[in-house]
């Protein structure tokens, strides 16, 4: 079908989010026509201003700041425990939970050496600095259940000082299930049956 430019581009950008087809991009597409101009310009607005977003220094988080506000709160520092994620959206799943109130970590990833991922390509330098520097004395390991996951858990416990608690996080869910797509009582219940992790 021949389309106008402006229609493609822009089923273009829809189709490289994950999970959305072609079809499902023209879709969203077709439906954006329907806006008025100011709600167009409105959403176009909002997309540019993503540029200006930036990832807190400690954490990794969104932040408009260099810092984010879950590393400013004095409550969370006072805790001196430390939820390492791995990404953002499981961040986000852990945060909906309201079950924990300390310190996160995103390290960007597990460990994965036949895709070249060493400790140096995720954030695991900084946290080893981190928990120096902010006298952490409990960590909790709230990365996914994988061979990969396990495998990273196992580094960093070798890393990190014996004089620290840490745990890995329970988990109801089967081998390679993802902490973005748990409930909220799901992350409750995995945070109340933490364990220790030797």
């Amino acid at each position: 079908m021949d389309l106008p430019e402006q229609l493609k581009s822009v089923q273009f950008f829809f189709s490289k989010l994950p999970g959305v087809g072609e079809k499902t991009a023209m879709r969203q597409t077709l439906q954006i026509t329907n806006w008025n101009e100011k709600e167009r310009v409105q959403f176009a607005e909002a997309l540019v201003a993503l540029n200006s977003l930036n990832n807190c220094e400690n954490c990794g988080f969104f932040s408009s700041n260099s810092v984010c506000n879950y590393c400013q709160d004095e409550h969370r520092i006072e805790t001196r425990t430390l939820c390492v994620v791995e990404s953002i959206t499981d961040f986000m799943a852990i945060d909906r939970s309201e079950q924990y109130k300390g310190l996160y970590h995103i390290l960007g990833g597990v460990l994965n050496p036949l895709m070249g991922i060493g400790p140096e390509e995720l954030k695991i330098p900084q946290l080893l600095k981190r928990i120096e520097i902010d006298k952490i004395s409990n960590i909790i390991l709230a990365i996914n259940p994988s061979v990969e996951g396990d495998a990273t858990c196992s580094y960093l416990r070798q890393k990190i000082s014996e004089n620290i608690n840490v745990e890995r996080i329970g988990f109801g869910i089967p081998m390679g299930g993802s902490l973005e797509y748990l409930d909220s009582l799901t992350i409750m219940k995995a945070l109340e049956n933490r364990k220790s992790f030797t």
